[in-house]
């Protein structure tokens, strides 16, 4: 067993949940390369909002399965496109309500 430092932190503890949520995808595609894969498998089992959310992407896969990307209107992808680029910016929107 290797020694928990500020540099090797515990299993789980090296990836936030902000990192869970981006590489959600790859995780549940086998995707990830085997460490970042069991980065995040532990830390699945440290927080539950996470497991919590990549256990409603399963149900959302198993519930709608695939849909191929070349299905997809040109507005279709360029508003999902832009939806998750919307997702990794903070809010401005609020910055000035108040």
């Amino acid at each position: 067993m290797g020694l928990v430092t500020d540099e090797h932190p515990a299993p789980g503890l090296a990836v936030t949940c902000q990192e869970v949520v981006e590489l959600v995808t790859d995780y549940l595609e086998g995707a990830l390369d085997e460490d970042s894969a069991a980065e995040v498998a532990a830390h699945l089992r440290l927080c539950g909002g996470c497991a919590e959310y990549v256990e409603q992407m399963r149900a959302t896969i198993r519930a709608l399965g695939q849909v191929p990307v070349a299905t997809l209107s040109e507005a279709a992808q360029a508003d999902l496109v832009q939806a998750f680029r919307d997702l990794r910016r903070p809010d401005q929107s609020r910055q000035g309500d108040g």
